[in-house]
């Protein structure tokens, strides 16, 4: 094949998987694979429907090829990443990611290595990986509440308050909705919190964690009922929550007492 016939494969391989039709996708880039079997396009159109559809090693093998016949590729890497991340090879993913970088600094690099930092490193470097892409780019919301969630972890409740507070003005999900609610508790902010709090659990109606925290905070403001019924909620969704609901209740300034756990549980609804 010349060039402008593995274009043209390329393009048919690409519209196939774009069009929900992977298996035909699959079968070009196999197809032309036989006559060049060093294909970089190829190889990397390969990796990607075979990663798609689960075959990691596979996938692998395919974008392995690609980078030695193209070696850093800046897409390739990002892809070559995102595989050995699937397969818990976090090392070589990092090293992949490192690679691309070096190359050129793409948003897509940053964010990438970041989510890998987030799940695998230290403090520190979680908090390097975001500040990095914050600093590319400053709106990006997903950055802000994961570094917010970084400064909560390290006791910095203010900052985290601010970076979460900003991230909310995006389309936020359930869980930051639930961060900036425990850095606005840690601020003493009850109202604020509870505000979270609540907004969290109109987004994830089962967000047990949410309605456990909402109840913490209602018994700090000394809304006991409302509390009991958020505890209450809680406790239908997850019943092991019920040693924290128990604690809190006992513990608090505006508490309650039972005589038995029988008693706590049935007006929790159990």
């Amino acid at each position: 094949m010349n060039r402008e016939d593995v274009e043209q494969l390329v393009r048919r391989a690409a519209a196939a998987f774009n069009e929900r039709r992977p298996d035909e996708a699959r079968r070009l880039c196999e197809a032309g694979l036989i006559q060049q079997p060093n294909e970089p396009t190829l190889n990397h159109l390969l990796a990607a429907v075979l990663f798609a559809a689960g075959a990691t090693a596979d996938a692998r093998q395919r974008i392995d090829a690609s980078l030695s016949a193209r070696p850093g590729h800046a897409a390739a890497l990002l892809l070559a990443a995102r595989i050995a991340r699937a397969e818990q090879d976090f090392a070589d993913a990092l090293g992949y990611l490192d690679d691309a970088i070096r190359r050129g600094a793409t948003p897509a690099l940053l964010i990438e290595k970041a989510r890998l930092l987030d799940q695998t490193a230290d403090h520190d470097q979680r908090r390097s990986g975001w500040q990095a892409v914050l600093d590319r780019d400053p709106r990006n919301h997903e950055a802000m509440a994961k570094l917010g969630r970084v400064r909560w972890e390290a006791g910095d409740a203010a900052e985290a308050e601010r970076l979460l507070g900003k991230s909310v003005e995006g389309d936020a999900p359930a869980s930051t909705w639930f961060d900036l609610g425990l850095a606005r508790q840690d601020l003493g902010d009850l109202s604020g919190a509870t505000a979270a709090y609540r907004h969290a659990l109109g987004m994830k109606p089962d967000f047990a964690e949410a309605a456990v925290n909402l109840g913490v905070v209602q018994q700090e403001a000394g809304d006991v009922d409302g509390a009991l019924k958020s505890y209450g909620l809680a406790y239908r969704l997850r019943p092991t929550t019920f040693g924290t609901i128990a604690m809190a209740l006992t513990s608090g300034p505006h508490g309650r007492l039972w005589l038995d756990e029988d008693s706590l549980r049935r007006s929790l609804g159990g």
